[in-house]
């Protein structure tokens, strides 16, 4: 069954050219169908340099393109976002953040719609502070909940505050964590995801240049996000799910934890212990499209 995007946005239709200024791009200078009407599973993570290195390593699991091969930034007109593609993967980046993630997303939603895409998965790959789990585990999120632990993401629109579902796919989730006992490199689970405004005093960190509260009171917040549900913090998934629910697109957060923040607030891990974990969410992900695509 063809699962199209669905675009909540009926000025759109009165516009005879759609520019996405943030990624260069336009329905009048580009060919969108031509481009990208064969995109399947869209991947996005913060850094750029990071979603250029899972389009490197999901050609090659793929067997697409030659070994050594460039990718070229589609987006290169830019320098907020960076856009990757090969075969039917397309890889973005989205910055830090729910305003950089909430406009690469209008942005990309947009793309797809023009592309004529249909039965797309979106997947948000990055990494989190995690709560009560050894670092480098996976969280794959059930829930994307705000700072007091309810399912729901705020906003306001017109002076008015509106307030979006931030459920994720339950199928999607399971067939991840079916995905990662399968590979059975590394320790994953399914858990909440607190998504915060701030890395510092949003996340309760001792370490910032501002904080008014106790370590007892940090960590009695965080005990309560565990007995909660709460696995992991990061700082996107809230918009992410509300926006991917409200295109009708399947979505699923895969994150690595660097740290437990029950334990601390900095990373003390060496660079290359961490170039390892973050490699663990392109892992289980780059299985997942292998295996939806029939080449495992």
């Amino acid at each position: 069954r063809e699962n199209s995007i669905h675009l909540c946005n009926p000025h759109l239709e009165k516009m005879k050219e759609d520019i996405l200024y943030h990624f260069a791009l336009g329905t009048g200078t580009h060919d969108f169908p031509a481009l990208f009407g064969d995109v399947k599973f869209v991947c996005v993570g913060g850094s750029p340099s990071r979603m250029k290195a899972f389009i490197v390593y999901i050609a090659e699991e793929l067997g697409l393109g030659s070994p050594g091969g460039d990718y070229p930034n589609i987006c290169a007109g830019t320098d907020r976002y960076a856009m990757y593609k090969v075969g039917p993967v397309l890889s973005v980046s989205h910055g830090m953040g729910i305003p950089s993630i909430s406009i690469m997303l209008h942005e990309l939603i947009k793309l797809l719609y023009h592309a004529k895409c249909s039965n797309i998965t979106i997947i948000r790959i990055g990494t989190s502070g995690g709560i009560g789990l050894e670092p480098g585990s996976v969280v794959i999120t059930r829930q994307s909940v705000d700072a007091t632990f309810k399912p729901q993401f705020e906003q306001v629109v017109l002076g008015k505050t509106i307030i979006r579902s931030t459920n994720l796919d339950e199928e999607l989730a399971k067939e991840l964590m079916q995905c990662s006992k399968e590979i059975n490199q590394f320790n994953t689970v399914i858990g909440n995801t607190m998504c915060t405004l701030d890395f510092y005093e949003g996340q309760g960190r001792l370490d910032g240049a501002i904080c008014l509260y106790s370590e007892e009171e940090k960590l009695q917040y965080l005990k309560e996000a565990y007995d909660s549900g709460v696995r992991n913090i990061e700082m996107e998934s809230s918009v992410f799910a509300a926006m991917c629910n409200l295109s009708g697109v399947r979505a699923a957060v895969v994150c690595v934890t660097l740290l437990n923040r029950l334990e601390g607030d900095q990373i003390t891990s060496s660079h290359d212990v961490l170039v390892e974990y973050q490699q663990r969410p392109q892992k289980l992900v780059g299985y997942f499209i292998k295996k939806s695509l029939g080449k495992v």
